[in-house]
């Protein structure tokens, strides 16, 4: 028995684990058009010719260096590329824009100080500003004349948000608001002419404010010495009594926490695609390195261990980029469908980027950890010269680790993955109680045998099935147990979040190779078709361990028996050799010396 319904051509966010998608209709990096190919390729040659090479400069904090390359940036319309043309930016979709995310994911500081520009920095005034505020800072944003940062975090708040300290009172003319209080962490906080800053109107009433650098009572802090992305501008910003126009109020009083929390949501998507940018410049590096690095009489890319490294490295990366365009068409064909409602530009990406908050929160859990993952084992296929910092893989090490802890740390992710889930099935935005009922139905029947159906690709698509039939068996039970005080039970939550991420990766894959042999033929795409095999046969093992340990934290007796069973019988995959597939994902990437999918 399926709990998959007929295919929906646009599936609304977290449908994807109650309904089937159909593999011609799912977007896939191989969809690109040649305009998009030409921005990516173009992203790869600024970072060639301009970053790269200048890398030692930028974390020295070399003065002006870091501005100046955004404005040469700015030039290409980097800065731009989602900004209406009537603010002077290019208006390209969604997909472009993320595009511009990955390509320039892998210059380290650098990625780092364009992306809270053009991000944090940017959208908050193009999304809620009014005309007056759009028509005197975004189109000094969107060409780089201006530098955007952005100030929510505090010393005592920082995944708690709405605990900010930071406050704000209306003067005596009613022609200001004073600002008192502090900020830490500011991402181009030395050097940027514009900031969305946080603070509570009259002690309580969480609202943000455009503050230019050179107000009356603004000053800032010392750059802060970081364990890595030492290159990005990051400092405390000071406010006392600091004289902010009352015009400068951006969106409504009291609703700031709407800004910060939207403004996330695209953030997340797009933090995931620039560790993936940044992801395969340092696995192709450590493909190269193997391949010449000799050991044994023979370079170290004949070992088998290291094929394994450099496999599962490819493996990782290029799952995750199948979630990732999946996700943003999804994002890009809702905004064109609020447009045609008639919803202004805002509105439109807003809401489309809340419709899949809990994707782009299990985005950014995964595409930060595989980055982590592909610059630990890019240092270990490296040696001791990865330890070395005449190697940019130890570069690589060390700015990697902030991507798990910012936009919300993978914790608080994982967290909001199964809240918001929850929250939309009560308030009856998804059918999950039925689906749920389902497949506890099923545990009490006599197991299927055989698929149903004989494809090349049905064994798969029948263990996906089931991985959702075990998220849906391990998250109904919790609830239906644990009930009001399941949010107390962060462990329990994080492992179903897993199962998630897992599950939402092993579709997106499967979906993607199905399609390219659909196109192409099967001779044409047998390394993909290990990949996707080899993730599923691991996400298999571990989609059963948590769910196992989910349940185990809430159930007993006779009903965890029976439940444990379940999950064994959801995530029971054939038997697959991933040594040979492994070795011939990597045989693939030794002989182009790079990552080429």
């Amino acid at each position: 028995m399926s709990t998959t319904t007929q295919v929906s051509k646009v599936l609304k966010g977290g449908e994807w684990l109650i309904k089937e998608s159909n593999a011609a209709e799912t977007f896939t990096p191989e969809d690109f058009n040649e305009e998009q190919r030409m921005v990516l390729e173009m992203c790869n040659s600024f970072l060639d010719s301009e970053v790269i090479p200048n890398l030692d400069r930028i974390d020295n904090l070399e003065k002006g260096l870091m501005p100046g390359l955004m404005d040469k940036a700015g030039e290409l319309g980097l800065l731009g590329t989602s900004i209406p043309e009537e603010y002077g930016g290019l208006g390209k979709d969604f997909i472009t824009a993320t595009l511009v995310n990955e390509g320039l994911g892998g210059g380290h500081s650098f990625s780092v100080a364009i992306a809270a520009h053009t991000g944090i920095g940017t959208l908050p005034i193009l999304y809620f500003g009014t005309t007056e505020q759009k028509a005197k800072y975004i189109s000094k944003l969107a060409t780089g004349e201006w530098k955007g940062a952005y100030g929510l975090t505090e010393p005592n708040s920082g995944s708690d948000a709405l605990g900010a300290k930071t406050t704000a009172k209306l003067s005596a003319d009613g022609k200001y608001y004073l600002l008192n209080g502090q900020k830490c962490w500011i991402t181009n906080g030395g050097f940027a002419d514009v900031y969305t800053v946080f603070a509570k109107v009259d002690g309580d009433k969480f609202s943000a404010f455009i503050v230019e650098r050179g107000f009356e009572g603004f000053t800032q802090g010392p750059e802060e010495h970081k364990m890595g992305i030492k290159g990005s501008s990051t400092v405390q910003l000071y406010f006392q009594d600091c004289k902010v126009p009352a015009e400068n109020m951006l969106g409504e009083i009291g609703k700031g926490h709407v800004i910060a929390f939207n403004i996330l949501n695209i953030g997340r998507l797009k933090l995931c695609a620039a560790a993936l940018g940044g992801a395969k410049r340092a696995l192709s590096d450590s493909v190269l390195y193997a391949t010449t690095r000799e050991q044994f009489k023979q370079p170290i890319s004949n070992f088998g261990a290291i094929k394994h490294k450099l496999a599962e490295m490819a493996i990782q990366v290029w799952v995750g980029e199948s979630a990732l365009y999946r996700t943003s068409k999804w994002v890009d064909d809702k905004e064109h469908e609020l447009l045609a409602a008639n919803k202004p530009f805002n509105e439109a990406l807003l809401g489309a980027a809340e419709e899949y908050a809990i994707e782009c929160a299990m985005l950014k859990v995964y595409g930060s950890e595989v980055l982590d993952f592909v610059v630990d084992e890019g240092v270990q296929i490296h040696g001791g010269n990865g330890f070395s910092a005449e190697y940019n893989i130890s570069r690589a090490y060390r700015d990697s680790r902030i991507n798990r802890i910012y936009e919300g740390t993978n914790e608080i992710n994982r967290l909001l993955t199964l809240d918001m889930t929850l929250k939309r099935a009560m308030k009856g935005r998804l059918d999950l109680m039925g689906p749920a009922m389902k497949v506890s139905q099923e545990l009490m029947s006599i197991p299927e045998f055989g698929n149903g159906e004989e494809s090349l690709f049905s064994t798969e698509k029948k263990l996906v099935t089931n991985f959702k039939k075990a998220i849906l068996l391990a998250a109904g039970a919790a609830v239906q147990k644990l009930m009001m005080k399941i949010e107390g039970e962060q462990e329990i939550l994080m492992h179903i979040a897993d199962m998630a991420i897992d599950t939402f990766n092993a579709e997106s894959a499967l979906l993607r190779v199905m399609k390219m042999v659909e196109k192409d033929g099967e001779a044409a795409h047998q390394v993909e078709i290990d990949m996707v095999r080899t993730y599923l046969s691991d996400a298999s093992d571990r989609i059963q361990k948590n769910g196992k340990d989910a349940i185990n934290g809430f159930a007993d007796g006779d009903e965890q028996r029976m439940m444990l069973l379940g999950i064994k019988r959801f995530t029971k995959a054939q038997p697959f050799n991933t040594k040979d597939a492994r070795r011939r994902i990597a045989d693939r990437m030794i002989s182009e010396k790079k990552y080429p999918f």
